[in-house]
């Protein structure tokens, strides 16, 4: 059916949901489908007769198919040739293709059973940390060097006379050639218990960093990088934790410490955050969430209808599951017209509640 003949006005909540689960389930299967008959395509070599110099210029050009699309369903095709395992886990959502795509190089006659068993329903991290205890790689040196310029091809555009002078046009251009290109950060697993964190700082960033490095040589004489960012993540990591779950040591009036105000005191929030072990503790009807990121302080018994700001009516919600109690508690038009402006205190925005 064509999504365009879909008449959602009419379609429950209920429905939708379970609509969608079948979708997904049906998405999985096809996909499976599609991946066992290019195993069997490939091994009669039909895209070559087709007029195709590989399976991939077939999938991109004959199928349509997007390059990383097409990289990970061969990837799994030539997997599910060896093991045929992989058809059965892909069609019922046991592991994705990413996970297929980052254990198939590891993959043997031995091993094939118990790895994919354990990579069933994990992340891109887990199965990545999976694969750093199959094959672990040593520790990367600390490396601290200055980038290259990036320069881009073709020279900056002339304007007005031979002069020697360049217009403010000419002169952004040539910032815009010069500038470095941002890169993102790498963090990636290389054994048990071992990381590569790679990323580009500032100048203002890097100065800091040599002058610590200067600072802690009694004690550091190499001056690692590694150990100065644990040691910083430490501080900062106490830092941000006690920002968050005591805000203040300050003694509140006798109504506040009874919760009788919308103040949160800093032994409430430890113990809260405590209990909910610093995870939103919202539950819907697939679980609990998992989110723990952008954490605020919910009121199960709304402050505006009398709940109180104690430990026992007060959990952590992320931003979303908040927010969208809020809203089904007050309805949404309410909800939009007392949200309060973006930058306040997550614990203040959390008290609306």
């Amino acid at each position: 059916m064509s999504h365009r003949t879909i008449d959602f006005a009419h379609v429950t909540d209920e429905q939708l949901l379970q609509d969608i689960r079948q979708l997904a389930a049906r998405e999985r299967e096809a996909t499976a489908a599609l991946i066992a008959s290019l195993a069997e395509l490939d091994a009669r070599r039909l895209h070559v007769g087709q007029g195709y110099s590989s399976l991939f210029v077939y999938c991109t050009q004959c199928l349509r198919l997007s390059e990383h699309a097409a990289y990970g369903r061969i990837e799994a095709a030539r997997a599910a040739g060896r093991f045929p395992i992989v058809l059965e886990l892909l069609a019922d959502g046991s592991i994705t293709l990413t996970a297929v795509c980052l254990l198939s190089p590891h993959l043997t006659a031995q091993n094939h059973r118990t790895v994919l068993e354990a990579a069933r329903h994990k992340s891109k991290r887990e199965v990545e940390q999976q694969v750093a205890a199959l094959r672990p790689l040593p520790d990367v040196p600390s490396v601290v060097r200055k980038l290259p310029v990036a320069r881009l091809p073709g020279p900056p555009p002339r304007f007005g006379s031979d002069s020697g002078s360049t217009s403010p046009s000419t002169q952004a251009f040539e910032h815009a050639r010069t500038a470095p290109q941002p890169q993102p950060a790498i963090i990636a697993p290389l054994a048990p218990e071992r990381y590569k964190v790679q990323l580009t700082v500032s100048r203002e960033t890097h100065d800091k960093l040599r002058r610590v490095q200067e600072l802690v040589r009694h004690n550091l004489p190499n001056g690692d990088p590694a150990v100065i960012f644990d040691r910083a993540l430490t501080l900062l990591l106490e830092q941000l934790e006690k920002r968050k779950t005591a805000a203040t040591s300050v003694q509140r009036a006798t109504s506040q410490a009874h919760g009788t105000s919308r103040h949160i005191a800093a032994s409430v929030k430890r113990d809260v955050w405590a209990r909910d072990g610093g995870q939103c503790a919202y539950v819907g009807a697939d679980g609990r969430c998992t989110e723990r990121g952008f954490l605020e302080f919910h009121h199960v018994v709304p402050f505006a209808e009398g709940g109180l700001t104690t430990t026992a009516n007060l959990q952590l919600r992320c931003r979303a599951h908040n927010a969208y109690e809020a809203e089904m508690h007050f309805g949404p038009l309410l909800f939009r017209e007392t949200s309060p402006p973006l930058g306040l205190r997550t614990d203040r925005v959390s008290c609306s509640s």
